[in-house]
């Protein structure tokens, strides 16, 4: 292997190895973040997490946007709309169902992403296998509601759009200024449903340090870590490698959530993380082809 070979296969490497560190601190957060429901209810924690995040992202990034053409403005926004959405729907829909399931009919936003870009035999039989993972984590009598599931699916029209804001914001602007600005605007476009709910955390203290600590977790690291990853990789191939996602959710919501895992959720993870493991090795080979 030549020099270039290994800095591709690194850069790879690396974009995965992102993407998993962002998924398990969002999941993580999310498991945390229910305690705070009964105080606020979903939409005005969602909000609350954008705008404590947002704040802590602007102190340290000091964004310096006098100069940014059109183009980044765009994106940043785009991101910040589309990450708005996806989180609201996402957080009424675990206040409805179980997270894995949850994060299991969210993922086929990103799925139907890689669906769309197939290329080969190999990708698209990948890609049916990640599908039928997830038709196994979510099947009827799973603990889901009517109300919940479409409320994740809506999170994943969002997600499937965030695949492609977020590539296009790491790759104009510099550093954590772009999540910065983008979150800026999510916690804007989310101020309204946290209107009217400071008294409640002036008489619970607790979730609003609960609500400050998911904010780092996730704003700050599992979407400052999910953005270095889709830096480095291309949107169809993140899709199928954020598989994993649902896995990481089950796994959350049964150590932190005592939710419980039956045979058929076993095996959708296994069916899921084949696939996105197969993808990423399909995809680091075929770079290194292409490097040569």
């Amino acid at each position: 292997m030549n020099s270039r070979e290994f800095e591709v296969t690194g850069t790879t490497l690396r974009g995965a190895g992102f993407l998993m560190l962002g998924a398990t601190l969002i999941q993580w957060s999310a498991a945390i973040v229910t305690r705070a429901f009964p105080v606020l209810g979903p939409s005005a924690t969602s909000a609350w997490r954008f705008l404590l995040g947002a704040l802590v992202l602007l102190a340290l990034t000091r964004p310096k946007v006098r100069h940014w053409t059109t183009y980044q403005w765009l994106g940043a926004l785009a991101l910040g709309a589309t990450t708005a959405v996806m989180n609201q729907c996402f957080y009424q829909a675990i206040a409805r169902i179980p997270l894995g399931g949850a994060v299991a009919i969210e993922y086929l936003g990103p799925f139907c992403v890689a669906a769309v870009a197939k290329r080969t035999p190999r990708h698209l039989a990948l890609v049916v296998l990640a599908g039928l993972g997830v038709v196994a984590l979510t099947r009827p009598g799973n603990g889901l509601t009517l109300e919940g599931v479409l409320f994740a699916a809506g999170s994943g029209v969002g997600w499937a759009t965030y695949v492609y804001a977020s590539k296009q914001v790491g790759a104009t602007t510099k550093g954590f200024e772009g999540l910065a600005v983008s979150m800026s605007v999510a916690a804007l476009l989310t101020l309204p449903f946290s209107l009217g709910t400071s008294a409640q955390l002036s008489e619970h203290p607790s979730t609003l340090a609960r609500l400050a600590l998911v904010a780092v977790m996730a704003i700050v690291l599992g979407f400052g870590a999910e953005l270095q990853g889709l830096r480095r990789l291309k949107p169809s191939v993140a899709g199928v490698l954020m598989a994993a996602d649902p896995a990481v959710a089950f796994i959350v919501g049964w150590i932190l959530l005592s939710q419980k895992i039956s045979a058929w959720d076993v095996v959708g993870l296994v069916c899921v993380v084949t696939a996105g493991a197969g993808v990423m090795y399909h995809a680091t080979v075929s770079e290194s082809e292409l490097a040569q």
